[in-house]
Parts: C-alpha cells; sequence; structure tokens
C-alpha cells in the first residue's frame, strides 16, 4: 500500500524518537532447557510433553504464541483469568518460569506427535480403591447444592477422618472422603425439585468421587502437584472404577488447601465432627 507523505512523515518521527530516547530494560532472556524441565515435571501431565494434550479438552500448546501464553500465564496466577487447576499451578510460578515454560512451548513444532509424559503413568494410576459398605461405617457430615448442573452432593468421612477431625488433628493415613453426585429431580418446567432443609431432591446416581491417603502415596507425583499423600479416583454409579481419569486436575485444584487437608470441605468437617 502506498503511504501519504503525512504518514510516512509521521512514521519517520515515531521511528527518529525511539531512536532519541535511551535504550529500555530488556527483558530477561528465556530459558529454553529450564522450560522444559518445568514444563515436562507439571504441565505435560495434561498437555503434553510435546505440547500435544493428551485429551481433547485440553488445548494443544505446540507453536503457540509465546506472549499469549505468557499474558495467560500471569492471568492465572493473578487469579484474572479463573480456572482452579491453573490458577493453582500458575501460583507457583515465577515470573521467570512463566518466561522460561511459554518460551518452550512456542518453541515447539505445532506438528509434533504427542510424547507421553513420563508422569502420566503415575497421575492416571490410583491407589484409591471404592470402599464397599461405606454408608454403615462412614458418617455423612455435608450436604451441597450445584445449582450450575442441578445436582446435590452428599459428603461421607470414614472413621479414621471423623476422629482425627474431631479431635482437631490433620487428616492421617488412612482417611477417606467419599462423594456422591445426584442428578437432581426435575419438575415440569426443569428445575430441580426442592425437598427438607432447601436441599434438591435426588434423582439419579451420576458418580461417586473419592480422596483417601496412605503412607507414601504422594511419592510418585511431582512437588508442584503433590497434595501430601492424597489420591483421588472416580467411580461410576456401579462402583467401578472410572478408567483414563488424570489426577492432575483434581491434585492442581485441591493444592492451594494444604493449610487445611487439601479439602474443599474440611469447615462442614469440623464442624460436624465436634458437635
Amino acid at each position: 500500500m502506498t503511504q501519504t507523505p503525512l504518514r510516512a512523515l509521521a512514521l519517520f518521527g515515531a521511528a527518529a524518537a525511539v531512536l532519541a530516547a535511551p535504550a529500555a530494560a530488556q527483558p530477561a532472556a528465556a530459558n529454553l532447557e529450564a522450560g522444559k524441565a518445568r514444563a515436562q515435571a507439571v504441565c505435560a501431565a495434561c498437555h503434553g510433553a510435546n505440547g500435544v494434550s493428551i485429551a481433547d479438552t485440553i488445548p494443544n500448546l505446540a507453536g503457540q504464541r509465546v506472549g499469549y501464553l505468557e499474558s495467560q500465564l500471569r492471568a492465572f496466577k493473578a487469579g484474572t483469568r479463573k480456572a482452579a487447576s491453573m490458577n493453582a499451578i500458575a501460583a507457583q510460578l515465577a515470573p521467570a518460569d512463566i518466561t522460561d515454560v511459554a518460551a518452550f512451548f512456542g518453541s515447539l513444532a505445532p506438528g509434533n506427535l504427542a510424547a507421553k509424559s513420563e508422569q502420566l503413568p503415575n497421575l492416571v494410576k490410583t491407589r484409591v480403591t471404592f470402599p464397599e459398605g461405606y454408608r454403615s461405617t462412614f458418617r455423612m457430615y455435608q450436604t451441597v447444592n450445584r445449582a450450575d448442573i442441578n445436582q446435590v452432593r452428599y459428603l461421607y468421612a470414614n472413621p479414621v477422618a471423623w476422629q482425627a477431625a474431631r479431635e482437631g488433628r490433620p487428616l492421617p493415613a488412612g482417611s477417606v472422603l467419599l462423594l456422591e453426585q445426584w442428578a437432581a429431580k426435575l419438575d415440569a418446567e426443569r428445575k430441580p425439585v426442592v425437598g427438607a432443609g432447601g436441599f434438591y431432591t435426588p434423582d439419579r446416581l451420576v458418580a461417586y468421587a473419592v480422596m483417601s491417603s496412605g503412607a507414601g502415596w504422594g511419592n510418585d507425583f511431582p512437588e508442584m502437584l503433590r497434595n501430601g499423600d492424597w489420591n483421588y479416583a472416580v467411580f461410576n454409579p456401579d462402583s467401578t472404577l472410572r478408567a483414563g481419569v488424570n489426577q492432575a486436575d483434581c491434585l492442581a485444584c485441591h493444592k492451594p488447601l494444604d493449610k487445611i487437608n487439601y479439602l474443599f470441605s474440611n469447615e462442614p468437617l469440623l464442624a460436624a465432627a465436634k458437635r
């Protein structure tokens, strides 16, 4: 496109001003090896060792614009972009880490074949087993409506966790917490039917989510993800293990709760156990 004389002069003036100005401080150069090590230790569990994700619901990062990756990681770190697992991971990244990780993923060819992360087998494998007969031995300590997905949820704790909560101690190895996920019964207008206590009336069991701890169970996870010795699992309504669930998302989401047993329901558990 041909520039007008005024446009050309404006560009010339802007360039001259930049040349005349003192040199601005340049950002520190990225360390690709450090970025690779950081990315493969944690990010690869979901985004793949070569930046090609392990699932359709997770974005590929290989070949993504470096500036975009940096800005998104900073937003996750600051909490201005919301995603529980990414907020937890980014909160642990130093500014140099963000620069290095973004540069590493940006340096990869988008067409790379996905290489499996060394951490992936440990994150897919879980030591959690379904606690058969839990309703006769566990205690229910909380009921929660999930209006966003029309569910009602019931939370249970096993005797080990219950006794520790009653005594105000950290939950020890052997603690098991179970969450029942029920689809709410809907009325003619497709709204949840509300029953006693303002809670939705359960209609159909969707799944169980279980978190359990054992001595040394967290040793196979990278420190950035590790939740003490907790492992996580999802079970189908028939109590069979739901295969292929990546614990990375659970671990990252619960990671910031390290001072409260890694539990979102820590306060309700303590309150119920001390009644």
